[in-house]
């Protein structure tokens, strides 16, 4: 078999999976705090006997897009927006230490603040509120509660939200968290709270995806598929013109 076939295959299988980056980037463009996956293609050359001209197509994920998202302002008591470059630390599902940027907290049944059901983590773990106070969340990331039916000089500070600054690139999880690089080890640290980080209060953060370009990079990457498929189409009609002609006639 002709290896342009092979060549079209891998940028075919390639093309979708970027399709597939796209199609999840996009779905998340109304999602608080969402950071847009990126991928790239690269070419590499095919190995083994052949013509050196043959190369096929290898996908990666570099990273997350980390520019900031638009600021909405909710009026919501719970909802925080990071300010610069902080982060919100939240427990993820195997118990270890994580960040969003989401900042749409909610208070369960137990008083546990949480943010889609991950409990956030205050100075001493995770923060829980008295049950039926009303809970306000300050710019240093404290979090004070009054309870129900109280005045305001019972307003009393029941936790600090961690904020952390990474200095280096968070990598994003399978879950959609982002931690640190593991180190030589394979173990995963977990970063210092920073005194100076700011959260501004009533508001979130939208998703740093634009509907825009991810519409347009949708079509670009089908119109690629189409073309790669064409590819594919063509050499096996060359072939069969070409065994149609070495063939013998009786």
């Amino acid at each position: 078999m002709d290896r342009i076939l092979y060549t079209a295959m891998s940028g075919a299988k390639q093309s979708m999976d970027q399709q597939a980056v796209v199609s999840h980037n996009l779905s998340n463009v109304s999602t608080s705090g969402f950071r847009a996956q990126l991928h790239a293609m690269r070419a590499v050359p095919v190995q083994g006997d052949g013509l050196p001209t043959r190369v096929s197509v290898a996908a990666s994920t570099p990273g997350s897009d980390f520019s900031a998202g638009p600021i909405t302002r909710t009026g919501r008591g719970l909802d925080v927006a990071m300010e610069g470059g902080a982060w919100l630390a939240v427990q993820a599902p195997d118990g270890t230490e994580a960040y969003t940027r989401r900042g749409d907290l909610e208070v369960d049944g137990d008083g546990l603040v949480t943010v889609l059901g991950r409990p956030v983590i205050g100075e001493g773990g995770p923060i829980i509120v008295p049950l039926g106070s009303s809970v306000s969340v300050g710019a240093d990331g404290t979090l004070s509660a009054i309870g129900e039916g109280e005045g305001p000089e019972a307003l009393v500070d029941v936790g600090r939200l961690k904020l952390v600054t990474p200095e280096q690139t968070l990598q994003r999880g399978d879950d959609g968290l982002f931690r640190l690089p593991p180190n030589a080890e394979g173990e995963v640290a977990a970063l210092q709270a920073d005194e100076n980080a700011r959260v501004a209060s009533g508001a979130l953060e939208g998703s740093n995806v634009s509907a825009v370009e991810a519409m347009v990079a949708m079509i670009d990457v089908g119109r690629r598929y189409e073309m790669q498929m064409k590819v594919i189409s063509t050499a096996d009609e060359n072939a069969q013109r070409a065994n149609n002609l070495l063939s013998l006639q009786g």
